[in-house]
């Protein structure tokens, strides 16, 4: 039976409360974090790379302490987390002298920087030239950075999809519970950095489309599973989403201005523009399960 309960997306029920007071009589003096890894083990809650969504089990169990259908023991430390209050990246000095150049004349080199040496650079970058400055990404995602010879000329990151977005949604077709199945099929685009020195025609929708025939299999390679659709979002208030237009990514609409600490529905957020691009022509079969 449903609890009313619900934690990323997983709703709790009676049968979660039975299972965890179990693992605690069972194992006596594990700590939340081994209570956790065994919950996944026992759910066959997992990533889509197999490893274990115990991080995610310890929110989801707190939620059910909190309400009074469990207990758990007692805290054995407090863990440092670096997301709380995260340090900003270290600035890396680089060349700025200015480069202006035909984007013919350029030879451009593509490079996934994600758990790589060149991860601080990209972080650098962001931090210090994009107007919303570095923020680490939460769950799967990926960081390219482009070169000309040596130089790095621009930076662009993606991560998980929002849960529910109703224009992407709507455009998709799918239901909800398709959408819970799929969204990890989906990648969002986070940031997009052109280094403010460079001046190259049209490298920015040159970008976007390279990337978008590149970051489906390098998806595959770290999180075992491909996506089939990129989404981004552009301030209105500052941009006019050219570079996106260029790109082919279709324009779907606007956001409502909702953030998650949005009360009674006002607006709280600047108006976003949402654009979209399927990877594949069979991107609606994939995400809606059809199997016809």
């Amino acid at each position: 039976m449903e609890l009313g309960i619900k934690y990323r997306g997983r709703v709790a029920t009676t049968e979660d409360v039975e299972l965890i007071n179990n693992l605690m009589m069972s194992y006596p003096a594990d700590s939340r974090r081994a209570l956790s890894v065994k919950y996944c083990k026992s759910t066959n809650w997992v990533q889509a790379n197999g490893n274990l969504r115990d991080m995610v089990a310890r929110g989801f169990m707190l939620s059910l302490y909190r309400a009074g259908f469990i207990n758990l023991p007692q805290k054995k430390y407090n863990t440092n987390n670096p997301l709380a209050k995260p340090k900003k990246p270290v600035e890396i000095i680089i060349d700025e002298t200015p480069i202006e150049a035909e984007l013919k004349d350029t030879q451009l080199e593509f490079i996934q920087v994600r758990r790589s040496p060149q991860e601080k650079l990209f972080n650098s970058l962001v931090e210090k030239y994009h107007y919303l400055g570095y923020t680490q990404p939460v769950g799967e995602h990926l960081k390219y950075m482009v070169f000309s010879g040596n130089r790095p000329l621009a930076c662009i990151a993606f991560s998980s999809a929002p849960r529910h977005i109703g224009p992407r949604d709507k455009f998709i077709g799918w239901n909800i519970n398709e959408r819970k199945q799929n969204i990890n099929l989906i990648c969002y685009n986070i940031r997009f950095l052109i280094l403010p020195w460079v001046h190259v025609s049209c490298l920015a929708s040159c970008v976007l489309g390279k990337i978008a025939k590149i970051i489906s299999n390098d998806w595959q390679k770290i999180y075992n599973h491909p996506v089939y659709y990129i989404e981004t979002f552009v301030d209105k208030n500052l941009f006019a989403g050219t570079c996106y237009k260029a790109a082919n990514f279709i324009y779907l609409g606007d956001t409502k201005g909702l953030g998650k600490d949005s009360k009674n529905k006002i607006q709280n957020r600047t108006i976003k523009a949402i654009y979209g691009y399927p990877l594949k022509k069979s991107f609606r079969k994939v995400l809606t399960g059809d199997k016809s």
